[in-house]
This record gives C-alpha cells, sequence and structure tokens, in this order.
C-alpha cells in the first residue's frame, strides 16, 4: 500500500504558532496560525484535504471498534460548512480504515438507563419546548485539535477507546441549557455531571490497542480545511440508543432548531 505522506510542519514553528493561537484566540485562519494541540503519551490524531491517499489506495480495514458501550445517549449536532465535518469523519475512515463514526456531535448526556426508548423519545417535546428559539448559544471555535486515549477506570474515563476531535469550550449558555436537558431527563443523582461539560468534536475513533490514529495528520488535515475552526450553531439535539458496540447505535429521534 502506498501512502502520500501529508504536508506537516515539523520543525519548532510548529510549537510557536500554537503558542501564538493559544494566547489570542481571535486568531481567524489556522494556515498561519496553527491551533493549540494536545497529545497524550499514548496519543496521536486525524488527517488531510485527500487524507494523503492515492486514488487507487487499498487501506485495510481496522478491527471495528469493540467497545460495549450502554444506555440512551443525548447528543449536540452542529451546522455544517460546506459539509465539512461529514467530510472530515468520512476522510479519516477511509484514510484509516477505521470504523465510521454515525455523525459529528457532542455527548450531553451519556448512557441513561433509567429510561425506556418510549419515555426518552417522548422527552423531546419538553426539549423542544425548553428551548423554544434554538441552542441559547453559538458553539465558539475549536480551542484546540487533540487525540488520546481512555481506558475504563482512570480518572473520569468511562469507556477504553481511541478517538481524534476538535476540542470545545463551553459557557455559562451552555452549562445551564446542559441542566436544563439533565432536569428533563430525570438523570439520577449518581450519574449527575461532577464538572463543566467538555464539550468536543470526535473525527475518529479506533481501538485503544496499537491506535493507527496519528496526531500529524490531523493536524494537516486541520491546518488544510480552516473551516473546521470556525464557531458553529447548534442545529440539532438527537437522542440515540448506544447500547452495545457503535455499529449497533441507531438514532431515535431529534429536535431539530433550524
Amino acid at each position: 500500500m502506498k501512502l502520500q505522506t501529508p504536508h506537516f510542519p515539523r520543525s519548532g514553528k510548529f510549537s510557536k504558532l500554537a503558542a501564538t493561537y493559544a494566547e489570542d484566540p481571535q486568531l481567524s485562519t489556522i494556515s498561519d496560525d496553527t491551533p493549540s494541540v494536545a497529545e497524550s503519551e499514548v496519543s496521536s490524531q486525524v488527517s488531510s484535504v485527500d487524507y494523503g491517499l492515492d486514488d487507487d489506495t487499498k487501506v485495510e480495514p481496522r478491527i471495528p471498534l469493540q467497545w460495549v458501550f450502554k444506555g440512551l445517549t443525548v447528543w449536540i449536532e452542529y451546522e455544517e460548512h460546506d459539509q465539512d465535518l461529514t467530510r472530515a469523519i468520512d476522510g479519516a475512515s477511509q484514510f484509516y480504515g477505521t470504523e465510521r463514526i454515525p455523525m459529528a456531535h457532542s455527548t450531553a448526556i451519556y448512557g441513561m438507563t433509567h429510561l425506556s426508548e418510549e419515555q426518552a423519545m417522548a422527552k423531546l417535546d419538553l426539549v423542544s419546548k425548553a428551548f423554544p428559539n434554538g441552542w441559547p448559544s453559538t458553539m465558539d471555535r475549536p480551542i484546540s485539535v487533540k487525540q488520546d486515549i481512555a481506558i475504563e477506570g482512570r480518572p473520569g474515563q468511562v469507556c477504553s477507546i481511541a478517538w481524534a476531535e476538535l476540542t470545545l469550550k463551553s459557557n455559562d449558555e451552555h452549562e445551564a441549557a446542559i441542566d436544563k436537558l439533565f432536569e428533563i431527563y430525570g438523570v439520577p443523582d449518581h450519574e449527575q455531571r461532577t464538572g463543566p461539560w467538555t464539550p468536543h468534536i470526535s473525527l475518529a475513533y479506533d481501538n485503544p490497542e496499537d491506535s493507527v490514529l496519528n496526531l500529524c495528520d490531523t493536524i494537516s488535515y486541520v491546518a488544510q480545511n480552516p473551516s473546521l475552526m470556525q464557531a458553529r450553531r447548534v442545529k440539532a439535539v438527537s437522542l440515540w440508543n448506544t447500547e452495545g458496540k457503535m455499529a449497533d447505535w441507531k438514532c431515535l429521534d431529534r429536535v431539530s432548531f433550524f
């Protein structure tokens, strides 16, 4: 298999650009003003405009994501700029041979088991009434590009998975909206969140063992697709059954704001 190497600034220049971005979040492009990057000791990231693939390249499929998820989950969905999020997710899956994420999203509530599908779907009417003018705040531009690996049992980690993401930033209006969703869905006390919402948009998932996700690829892709670093409106709140592996996930219904 022949892979083209995505262009990536491997010198100290990149670190300087990342630091510049972190100091001045008003910078509007990432061709010269690169987003800050986080990477753990076991980490990496996503892709390039064409993900560096030749037209005739055949990538060997990875083993599908093996983690078994649970329950019913509420997602926040975002507007796209010329289908940029969908293209990024599709491209990452093709480039790495990983299982495709069903839709770009941020998780608001994960793994509810205290409601049936029918009960949870009925709650969406309350969601619509709670946000008659749509989600209360635009999601600002991403604050970083990140790849990491989570292992169940570590602090704050509820599954074992490798992923690449655009890291977003919450604000008071987002926090109040997430609180409202928890209230509507009657999330039990022992499953209440213990800190601020940490929204992100995942571009790729992989099994944590010998993950092929690579941070350099992701940075290169984002740099060549700068719309990924733009602010976005929240377009919908959706309800998913996430019981089982990712291939088993299904969307039950959604409340669309526009």
